[in-house]
């Protein structure tokens, strides 16, 4: 493949791919370090970054920090998934999509939310609670930390006319994050905003990103009764 044809981290992402395929590049042998990729294909070299960064993610490059990329010797499928946007979510489903902030502040998180996020304990951080709406209907409580040294921008976002999931997703880099899918009991505040019965079980979502070292938000997402999750693989 020439210079030429490689003008984009997909174009990068086929060319390593056609080398570990035509072995090469064998299981297990380490890859050309980034900055001689990027001046062999003559792009830059974030260019290269984000094209072997998408192949970690699938397993088929292993990516160690001062060690190296070496082409994963025992390649394991990853599931992916996406950060979606609440309201073309909810859009999706051929309903209208409403939004109500609750509370949105400065404050130092609690312990547990530090400890997720590597905070110092005098740390601030943005406290986002609001509701989102279905055809009317609560959907789901967005209850989020965003880590002001991460994302100093936050502070001039209006949160009344944009969640801040929708404006995370279109403005801020991440590089990884973990998820949580579990259950929980609706207490009287939960059962109120979400309009359940106390005790109902609600589906809860949490999600921590982060860019390399960095957080970027802590979030937790209530779901209403009778909410259910589909994703591909």
């Amino acid at each position: 493949m020439s210079t030429m044809e490689i003008n984009s981290w997909h174009a990068v992402q086929e060319e390593v791919l056609r080398r570990i395929k035509n072995r090469s590049w064998k299981p297990g042998e380490l890859i050309p370090n980034e900055a001689d990729l990027a001046i062999e294909f003559g792009c830059a070299r974030a260019t290269v970054n984000r094209a072997l960064r998408a192949l970690a993610e699938t397993g088929i490059l292993d990516r160690r920090r001062k060690a190296g990329t070496r082409v994963a010797l025992h390649p394991v499928r990853k599931v992916t998934l996406e950060i979606p946007i609440i309201r073309h979510e909810v859009e999706q489903k051929q309903q209208h999509y409403d939004y109500a902030l609750i509370s949105a502040k400065l404050q130092t998180p609690p312990a547990a939310i530090r400890g997720k996020m590597g905070l110092a304990p005098d740390a601030k951080a943005m406290k986002i609670c609001a509701l989102h709406l279905a055809g009317g209907r609560p959907y789901v409580l967005e209850d989020r930390w965003i880590n002001m040294l991460a994302v100093p921008d936050i502070k001039g976002v209006d949160f009344n006319l944009i969640s801040a999931n929708e404006w995370l997703v279109a403005n801020v880099r991440y590089s990884h994050g973990d998820i949580l899918f579990s259950a929980r009991s609706a207490d009287a505040t939960l059962a109120e905003r979400l309009g359940a019965d106390v005790h109902d079980a609600l589906f809860v979502i949490e999600r921590n990103t982060w860019d390399e070292d960095t957080s970027i938000t802590s979030a937790q997402l209530i779901y209403a009764p009778g909410h259910h999750m589909r994703t591909t693989i």
